[in-house]
């Protein structure tokens, strides 16, 4: 089989969330643990670093995952979703997993899927962790899918657990509250297992705490640490990483790597080097100088927050949103969010996947002025030709919009 027909196997027998949305989402361990035995049960032989959070998990696990790198550790890499390629979720110091493993992997075990069922993720975890296992790296950063305590990454005992953050987003499958989420984030928290929590909130601090002792596990909350706070901003003062909304990721991942004894000399060239060390895209990234085209992942009320606001201090003439959400995101907090005046002409679009909102029902959305094109690249191509030089291109609100702009512009 070759990488090819493997990927549209598994899109077509296990279609991924972000295709099908709630209808991928098979909550349980069940099924993961199954296929863990199947593939030899690598869950218990990775020493791993797991990761969740609401928004922010992607960046600190790449944070974190360059720090270890520039300690001199072999490190692998899960997180999701990939933006152009299916291999960017798996990575060995910052290198994807070679297509031709993906192929091996599935033509190997195709009648076992075909019995089991698992989801797409489920599938993904299985492969991500029997390859680092079998290439023997040293330590795993593990991004957590969806939730946490249900989540197929959740058969890992890591040496470290790391919460983000917490904000509003997937409340069909998680709850309508800030607790609720909480507590399904805190489902990654085992006993005697350290774990640090990135922000403080007065909703959840005690969710998260309850946890921690009930678990008998240390428990530092990053924004609270001030000392190793002062410490940080030594350590990293030139974050490779852009956007605003670092300053919180940064944090976290600083406190998570001196939990486990990194040295600042590690952290610091981790930080600075993190893109280039680990493959990240998409966070604040100028795929263009003039005019300035800037692409970002933020893709809830919580992330785009600060988008906005970096958005309002860019300081070009004009700025160009091309602008695109999927159906299962809080889309109308989002439009109260985003910055408007003369100076911002959005075009709204359709990211490229069955969940996203039509661009005519964002423009509704948004009650103002603006432009509806549902193809992506009509849009970009939109701004582009109305954008001086002098002036600034934002394409963002989803995953899927991100990496169609990033393929277009690395190509």
């Amino acid at each position: 089989m070759s990488y090819s027909e493997a990927v549209s196997y598994l899109y077509s027998s296990r279609p991924p969330f972000h295709q099908v949305g709630a209808a991928a989402y098979k909550p349980g361990l069940n099924t993961t643990l199954r296929l863990m035995e199947l593939v030899g049960n690598p869950h218990r032989q990775l020493r791993a670093i797991h990761v969740a959070g609401t928004n922010g998990k992607g960046s600190t696990s790449h944070l974190i995952a360059a720090a270890l790198q520039a300690a001199g550790l072999r490190v692998g890499l899960f997180t999701s979703p990939h933006l152009v390629s299916l291999c960017e979720r798996i990575r060995i110091n910052g290198q994807p997993i070679p297509e031709a493993e993906v192929a091996a992997f599935v033509t190997t075990y195709r009648s076992q899927l075909d019995a089991l069922q698992p989801s797409f993720f489920e599938t993904m975890t299985a492969l991500a962790f029997a390859y680092f296992v079998r290439q023997q790296v040293d330590i795993a950063v593990i991004e957590v899918g969806l939730g946490g305590r249900l989540d197929s990454t959740n058969v890992l005992t890591p040496v470290l657990s790391v919460i983000t953050n917490i904000g509003l987003d997937h409340t069909e499958f998680l709850g309508t509250t800030l607790p609720q989420i909480a507590a399904e984030k805190a489902g990654i928290i085992k006993p005697g297992v350290p774990v640090v929590i990135g922000e403080t909130a007065p909703a959840t601090e005690p969710v998260f705490t309850a946890r921690a002792q009930a678990c008998q596990s240390p428990i530092w909350f990053a924004d609270q640490c001030e000392y190793l706070r002062r410490t940080r901003l030594r350590v990293a003062p030139d974050c490779q990483l852009q956007g605003i909304y670092q300053e919180h990721n940064l944090q976290t991942a600083f406190v998570a790597l001196r939990a486990i004894r990194i040295p600042d000399l590690a952290i610091r060239e981790g930080f600075e080097k993190v893109c280039t060390m680990t493959g990240l895209r998409g966070r604040w990234e100028i795929v263009c100088e003039r005019p300035l085209t800037i692409c970002d992942t933020g893709h809830n009320s919580h992330g785009l927050r600060y988008v906005a606001r970096q958005l309002s201090q860019l300081p070009t003439p004009h700025v160009y949103i091309v602008f695109g959400m999927v159906n299962d995101k809080d889309t109308e907090t989002v439009m109260t969010l985003l910055p408007c005046g003369e100076r911002y002409h959005y075009i709204f679009t359709r990211p490229d996947t069955p969940r996203a909102r039509s661009a005519e029902e964002m423009l509704r959305l948004w009650g103002k002025e603006g432009l509806a094109i549902d193809d992506p690249e009509e849009a970009i191509r939109y701004a582009q030709t109305h954008a001086a030089p002098e002036d600034a291109i934002f394409i963002g609100g989803s995953n899927y919009l991100v990496g169609y702009a990033l393929s277009r512009f690395t190509h």
